[in-house]
């Protein structure tokens, strides 16, 4: 089932975003002059070595967090210090409650909307099947496989049918083959809901074969950005995150 937006929505635009932490000498710039825009149901994925901004430009996009100066607007409104309606987060770590099942986690954020009860009900079963998971919608959490437990977090954001859902490092910690079945799943979400969404990987084979187009980040500044193949072959990225080696490029996808 198509969930049917109203119009395409999820338009993200970053202007001369910058970001720091701290005063004087002891001072971090986390960010430095980012300019982005993300168009909607675009798929971007962001890339780069730790430290280099990715998880501060996630926290701007959510809302979470402020820029030193700049502006980051959501569908042309400036964005505050709160998650704003129409964008959902799934982080690194799991968010689900062990002690409750698949359905009763899934719909636990719809508890104090103000959506009739029939209409939650709805939601609720529609995520669990457009997410794979009707075999598991009576199960509790702590039974689940980490990766499958990735996927009830992401069922949890269906059922709010958000305009934009940012991922934090949605492989991290869970096996081989449960990346691989990850991947159709989070093009689900932009091709049958019209999401846009933001990624931040460090698993380049996954997220090169499922976003639209890359960033690359280093110390708080953008390499470069276009499609995955071009990202991967640009020779700053090779150099600050791929490594030069044969194997480094391998793991990429690339060729010497």
């Amino acid at each position: 089932m198509t969930i049917e937006l109203e119009r395409p929505r999820g338009a993200i635009a970053m202007r001369g975003v910058e970001v720091h932490f701290g005063e004087g000498k002891t001072a971090v710039q986390a960010l430095d002059g980012i300019d982005l825009a993300i168009a909607p149901g675009e798929f971007l994925g962001v890339v780069g070595p730790s430290g280099c901004g990715k998880s501060t430009l996630l926290e701007l996009v959510s809302g979470l967090a402020r820029p030193s100066s700049g502006s980051v607007r959501f569908e042309g409104k400036q964005l505050q210090a709160e998650v704003p309606d129409g964008v959902g987060v799934v982080f690194q770590e799991d968010s689900s409650m062990p002690w409750l099942s698949v359905r009763q986690n899934v719909g636990f954020g719809l508890r104090t909307s103000a959506l009739p009860q029939k209409e939650i009900a709805e939601r609720v079963d529609h995520a669990i099947s457009f997410m794979g998971l009707a075999e598991f919608r009576n199960s509790f959490i702590r039974e689940l496989s980490t990766g499958t437990r990735r996927i009830v977090d992401l069922a949890c954001l269906v059922a709010h049918r958000p305009a934009v859902i940012l991922l934090d490092e949605p492989s991290s910690g869970i096996a081989q083959r449960e990346v691989e079945a990850l991947a159709p799943v989070v093009e689900r979400l932009r091709d049958e809901m019209g999401a846009s969404l933001v990624i931040i990987e460090h698993d380049i084979p996954f997220v090169s074969g499922v976003a639209d187009r890359l960033i690359a980040l280093d110390q708080g500044r953008v390499v470069t950005t276009g499609s995955p193949s071009d990202v991967l072959a640009h020779p700053d990225v090779i150099e600050s995150y791929l490594g030069t080696s044969s194997a480094a490029i391998a793991r990429s996808g690339g060729t010497e």
